[in-house]
């Protein structure tokens, strides 16, 4: 369809996606109208403006960068396209790999992720929403390197994968997704508050630790029993002052800190805890 090849190739220079061209292919290959159900269609705009409802059941409504309802009494959308190619993006996601999608939703991007790893990759996708499962499932059906769990996407059992990618706002990790990660796999999380509101944390495992930063702002649906109240209100005071991108972090570590590590903690929450970027030294002090 020509209008689909045109909306991955304005994602290919709105987002930008300049590396990864297996992501542009994607959303050029899967269709958005089965997952988002019958037209007419209420459209969310960029960036987030007033929604209205498509005049008619045409399709190209769908291939723009708008957030498309699924459930407007619970603010279930179809996510902003650009939002999630620019993550794909900077996860640097290759042919063959194994992703724990958490948060299915109707299944469109677990459609697009499954074309971007292809026919040898493999991708499990959790939703707890029994509903939204099963249409997940029937839409689905044309990937069969796709299995779709109707589950708690915070307490499925631990496997073996590449990347974790959660489509729903927490205060910390499940200690599954950070056990299943092999080496170099790699997490993205929305960190985020009381408010829905937070920052996207990029993981990545070296040995029993992780190499981690922000990849810039969120504002996301929580996820289901992902949130713990202490935890939000040390995130929110943590982030206060900072701009998303300036998230002083380097490392996540999991389990508790010890005494000896109270200085470089930058955020604790259940099980797990960010480690504070140090300072650059001063080179031209140094050499003064």
């Amino acid at each position: 369809m020509a209008a689909r090849r045109w909306y991955a190739e304005d994602l290919r220079c709105k987002t930008p996606v300049l590396r990864n061209l297996r992501v542009i292919d994607a959303f050029a290959a899967v269709p958005r109208e089965p997952f988002v159900g019958p037209g007419p269609w209420r459209i969310i705009p960029y960036p987030y403006q007033e929604p209205f409802v498509t005049p008619d059941s045409d399709p190209r409504w769908l291939y723009h960068d708008v957030l498309v309802s699924i459930d407007p009494s619970r603010n279930l959308n179809n996510g902003m396209p650009s939002f999630w190619a620019r993550n794909f993006e900077h996860l640097d996601i290759a042919g063959g790999e194994r992703v724990l999608q958490i948060g299915a939703g109707t299944g469109y991007y677990s459609a697009v992720l499954a074309e971007i790893v292809g026919p040898t990759g493999h991708v499990t996708a959790v939703e707890i929403d029994p509903g939204l499962a099963v249409r997940a499932r029937d839409n689905l059906t044309p990937w069969p390197q796709v299995d779709v769990v109707p589950s708690d996407g915070r307490t499925t059992g631990a496997g073996a994968f590449d990347l974790v990618i959660v489509f729903a706002g927490c205060t910390h990790p499940a200690p599954q997704w950070l056990d299943g990660l092999v080496e170099a796999g790699r997490l993205l999380l929305p960190l985020t508050t009381d408010t829905w509101s937070g920052f996207l944390l990029r993981a990545t495992r070296r040995g029993k630790s992780f190499v981690a930063s922000s990849l810039g702002g969120v504002s996301i649906y929580p996820c289901v029993d992902g949130r713990d109240e202490h935890a939000s209100q040390l995130l929110k005071a943590a982030l206060e002052g900072l701009a998303a991108g300036e998230v002083p972090i380097n490392a996540l570590h999991i389990g508790d800190p010890s005494p000896a590590d109270a200085e470089r903690v930058w955020y604790q929450a259940p099980g797990s805890w960010l480690e504070r970027k140090t300072a650059a030294p001063d080179v031209a002090a140094q050499t003064d």
